[in-house]
């Protein structure tokens, strides 16, 4: 049993690795083909598409009644999208952060961060007899990626009409035909999907032959298995120059896991909410305000910051395991 769950871990880990590859090569050329700026299709395309492990997941828990894995697993992703995803890619190579993201996507990420712990104390605010996240709930959550979703393609928009329409074409005539980058996207985000999904199925069994409680396997086991297709992305990203999609697919996935999973979750059905995850919640909140102060400042992730958000995250896993 174990042994086949090891090697559902490692194939899956493979076809992480190859597919995020092959997803940033062709989603950096169709940007440049559509004088789309990178940060653009970091928050959305590829935010979106290394987030469908999260997405699968997080609503196939909700569906079953597992609400400690459905919420979990996005709290935990997104505390490891932030110290570990931005960290480890600071940790290869020191990252820029572009002005759009610093001025209105992480402050969003914050506020979708505060915004979830607010929907969840229903029993405090409003004297409800559980904390939930009900269908309003969701349909709030829902309209707020909405506008998410519209600033951003009018940021693109704007940014593209501004932007040296002969430099541009320069650039996408250096790259691959479109139907390459379009067919090598797809081929990335198969094995994104398919790879992150036998990796999470492959931990979640070796977790449970270890007898760890569903509540620390959504925090930890599933969220970083889920989170592994965000990782691996943003590290190539990285190494490969493209900081816009390495910190845009970091940001994107903490506002897609919060306002549309979790939205499209609580509209299907409504999820009651651990007292226990209002404590990780409040965690997520101050990881995301304490790690935007020094980017603001200094407009990059410095390689010591990167070793300190790291560490931070081993430091919070030993508390969970030890909660």
């Amino acid at each position: 049993m174990i042994v086949v769950s090891l090697i559902k871990l490692i194939i899956g880990f493979l076809l992480l690795v190859k597919g995020a590859d092959y997803f940033v090569e062709g989603a950096s050329s169709i940007a440049r083909k559509l004088r789309i700026p990178t940060f653009v299709i970091g928050l959305t395309i590829v935010a979106f598409g290394t987030s469908a492990p999260e997405l699968a997941v997080s609503v196939s828990a909700a569906i079953k009644g597992s609400n400690d894995i459905a919420i979990g697993n996005v709290v935990g992703s997104n505390i490891f999208n932030t110290l570990v995803v931005l960290g480890a890619s600071a940790v290869i190579t020191p990252i820029a952060v572009e002005k759009g993201i610093i001025k209105k996507d992480y402050p969003l990420s914050i506020f979708a961060a505060i915004l979830l712990g607010v929907l969840s104390l229903d029993m405090i605010l409003f004297k409800a007899p559980a904390m939930t996240l009900g269908r309003v709930d969701g349909i709030i959550l829902l309209v707020a990626f909405a506008f998410f979703m519209y600033t951003t393609v009018k940021a693109g928009l704007k940014q593209r009409a501004a932007a040296n329409l002969e430099h541009e074409e320069a650039l996408a005539n250096m790259h691959m035909p479109t139907w390459k980058s379009i067919l090598i996207l797809v081929l990335g985000l198969a094995g994104i999907v398919i790879g992150g999904d036998l990796s999470v199925d492959g931990a979640k069994e070796i977790a449970r032959v270890f007898g760890l409680s569903e509540a620390l396997i959504g925090l930890t086991i599933v969220a970083v298995g889920t989170s592994l297709p965000e990782l691996v992305t943003s590290i190539v990203a990285a190494r490969k120059g493209e900081s816009d999609i390495a910190v845009g697919n970091a940001i994107g996935s903490n506002i897609f896991n919060i306002f549309f999973i979790l939205g499209v979750s609580a509209t299907i059905l409504p999820m009651n909410v651990s007292s226990t995850y209002l404590y990780d919640i409040a965690v997520l909140s101050a990881v995301m305000v304490l790690s935007y102060i020094p980017i603001a400042k200094t407009k990059k992730v410095s390689r010591g910051m990167g070793i300190t958000m790291v560490a931070a995250y081993l430091a919070y896993t030993v508390y969970l395991i030890m909660r």
